[in-house]
């Protein structure tokens, strides 16, 4: 098939080299045009393993292009995938002013019978929303159908999600569309679920934000564990191997962050006032997380009072590993805190991106996790990169000011933390004194 996708951000880059791989004819569009010169140049603009060899194969069998010309493509596509950015408003509310430029765009090209698919998250409504612009717009109601299709991908596992995922979801109203739509997903061998668009819009908010309360419910039972002197690591083996629970997302932490939880459980609660349905539990998670994410500073303030001048080292800029996107990553919470404070930063990430030296000009990046922790008072381990298990104790014993190490992804051993007395505190495992 002929396919447009809009944007070419972590969805709409994957979304493109994924049916590109299928044999479909695929035009990614993107307004920046560094990056469409990036891109076509087979240099990805995000980062996900296998990313990279994926875009080269699909550039070189001339499967898959890029462009800003948002009007030419949407003319020579059958289903034009609209995946834009959809953030959280100051209210929570989703931010649609990028969903509803490309649909004013869209309605100018529309010249035969045209799916429009939201990839993007949006909310409950959205496909009606759609549908009225351009009907709004002047386009005929038999030249077009809307159709939502949620995207489940993990940055990091994107590319395994999206070749071999659990499910598709497709919220359709027209025969016509839900043939083209399972003709265009049948070579992915994925289940799919055909449901009404409303349908499927809330799945993925509820999914993300049903997620979200796991991770902020296991993270107070560490709480709790380290208190009374218990194993949060043992609580959470025992509850995944209740099969009406399982182990997925029940990691203790410093709380979540990325594109997706943070943004869709507002978005969710949001959802919920429109409609008078209030989600407690959900705007309980979202709170254990804003607390969670500044642990590492409250345990530095317990430790010391006042940190104003102490060098503190944080290993882990981005969200979680595997990825480069810092996005309301724990971390950044953190470096405000520590700032508001007087504290100095030192800062190490395989992984560190030019955005967060320009939010943070006057952090000390290094180029090395050991080169990072030299001469500080403190390591906060905030992203479970897996380097960062390698971190040697007795480097750390011998080359730092004060040997203290708040693990806010439990990466170390708490007995090997002992063995050379560290101070050492984990989320849930217990802690040295």
């Amino acid at each position: 098939m002929n396919i447009c996708v809009i944007g070419a951000g972590y969805v709409g880059l994957i979304t493109s080299v994924a049916f590109a791989k299928m044999g479909n004819d695929v035009i990614c569009v993107e307004k920046d045009i560094n990056k469409v010169d990036s891109l076509n140049n087979s240099v990805p603009t995000i980062y996900e393993e296998g990313l990279n060899d994926l875009l080269i194969e699909c550039i070189e069998k001339e499967s898959i292009s890029f462009t800003n010309k948002l009007e030419d493509s949407v003319k020579k596509s059958d289903i034009v995938f609209i995946a834009v950015g959809t953030p959280s408003l100051d209210n929570g509310e989703v931010d649609m002013s990028q969903v509803h430029k490309c649909i004013n765009e869209i309605s100018k090209s529309i010249n035969r019978y045209t799916i429009i698919v939201n990839k993007s998250t949006v909310p409950v409504g959205s496909q009606k929303y759609v549908k009225d612009i351009l009907i709004k717009n002047g386009v005929p109601c038999d030249k077009f159908d809307v159709v939502s299709n949620p995207e489940f991908l993990r940055e990091g596992k994107a590319l395994y999600d999206v070749f071999y995922g659990d499910k598709i979801v497709i919220g359709c109203e027209s025969q016509k569309s839900r043939n083209i739509m399972n003709l265009l997903y049948k070579p992915f061998n994925i289940p799919i679920i055909f449901t009404n668009p409303e349908t499927a819009e809330i799945i993925k908010y509820t999914s993300n934000a049903f997620l979200s309360t796991k991770i902020s419910f296991i993270n107070e039972v560490a709480n709790l564990c380290n208190k009374v002197g218990a194993d949060v690591d043992t609580v959470a083996l025992a509850l995944g191997l209740d099969k009406r629970i399982s182990p997925e997302f029940l990691k203790p932490g410093i709380g979540y962050g990325g594109s997706c939880f943070p943004k869709d459980t507002l978005g969710l609660i949001s959802i919920g006032k429109k409609y008078d349905c209030p989600f407690e539990i959900v705007k309980s998670a979202v709170s254990v997380n804003n607390k969670q994410r500044v642990i590492p500073v409250d345990i530095l303030l317990n430790e010391y009072n006042d940190i104003k001048d102490k060098t503190i080292t944080l290993l882990g800029l981005t969200f979680k590993s595997g990825t480069d996107d810092i996005r309301e990553s724990p971390s950044l919470y953190i470096i405000e805190e520590l700032l508001k404070r007087g504290a100095k930063i030192n800062a190490y990430d395989p992984m560190v991106s030019d955005e967060i030296k320009e939010i943070y000009p006057n952090i000390n990046y290094f180029g090395s996790m050991n080169g990072s922790i030299l001469g500080s008072e403190c390591i906060i381990i905030c992203t479970d990169w897996e380097e960062f298990k390698g971190l040697d104790l007795d480097f750390v014993k011998d080359n730092t000011k004060e040997a203290f190490i708040i693990d806010g992804r439990n990466m170390l051993s708490l007995d090997e933390a002992k063995k050379r007395n560290i101070k050492y505190y984990s989320i849930g495992k217990g802690y040295t004194n």
